[in-house]
């Protein structure tokens, strides 16, 4: 089969229906198109996908092959590829949400949804994930900052309404709170970065999860966002603090302050292979 007519191996290409821009900071692009047939819904609610942007001034010829692209062409003309959590999945209505955090002109991804206009398109990879509430558990603890409110809210509208649920979530201010549904009787603790009184806002996080009162029966933790943050600091807490079963927990760093993505990617190689090595 030829270059010109075979489907790209992988990749998922769907188009911009519209955008949505949640709060100050905070960007819902809707995708739609034959693309969605080809996700794979794998049941998680912290699913990601790899999306896919090309290098400033470079340019792929129709149809979009990344296995060519890849074999014919320099590493630095390869995509580049980022990282983000599916908002929600709609089969009935043909839609894919993905929210993105924008802070200006930086980075790739967030730049993009902002100028990002219907008939746009955008190509992934995946779904990955790891993290759906269990339903065997007697209440659920969420904790992250933005970058985890995407699956945060896919966790609470995949939950009973009765179900026994504290969230914590801090964010630059209070502009930047959204109206998460389901569970509509979760308890909702949102901290604010700008309003911090130590050195390190961060340390609200940590002490927040030090302090917040556990409910009676077994729990289910989602504790995301900076790795730092949650691998080195509240990790502990709930392990050898609280003395919460590994079992019990998903904990992982979704960015690290001060790096790209590419160099996240190396330090969270490097953490597993110390980790591995028992460094």
């Amino acid at each position: 089969m030829s270059n010109q007519t075979r489907k790209p191996s992988g990749v998922i290409e769907l188009t911009v229906a519209r955008t949505e821009r949640l709060t100050p900071h905070m960007i819902r692009v809707v995708l739609t198109g034959p693309g969605l047939d080809d996700f794979r819904d794998n049941g998680f609610t912290d699913r990601y996908v790899k999306l896919l942007f090309a290098p400033p001034g470079v340019e792929y010829p129709e149809p979009f092959c990344l296995d060519d692209i890849q074999r014919d062409r320099p590493r630095d003309q390869w995509p580049v590829r980022r990282t983000y959590t599916v908002r929600r999945f709609d089969r009935v209505l043909d839609e894919m949400h993905i929210d993105f955090v924008h802070h200006g002109d930086a980075g790739i991804a967030g730049p993009w949804a902002a100028a990002a206009k219907p008939g746009d398109v955008l190509r992934m990879l995946g779904p990955g994930g790891a993290y759906a509430p269990r339903e065997d558990a007697d209440w659920h603890l969420l904790v992250g900052d933005e970058s985890a409110i995407p699956a945060i809210g896919a966790a609470l509208e995949r939950m009973p309404d009765d179900s026994i649920v504290k969230v914590i979530i801090q964010v630059d201010n209070e502009d930047e709170e959204q109206k998460l549904s389901g569970c509509p009787h979760a308890d909702f603790t949102w901290l604010y970065r700008d309003d911090a009184e130590t050195s390190n806002p961060r340390d609200e996080l940590v002490d927040a999860v030090r302090l917040v009162e556990f409910p009676p029966g077994v729990g289910h933790f989602f504790v995301h966002g900076e790795a730092e943050t949650v691998m080195k600091r509240i990790r502990p807490i709930l392990i050898k603090e609280r003395g919460i079963d590994k079992s019990q927990l998903s904990l992982s760093g979704y960015w690290r302050l001060g790096d790209t993505d590419e160099a996240f990617r190396s330090w969270k190689a490097k953490e597993k292979a110390t980790a591995v090595n028992g460094g």
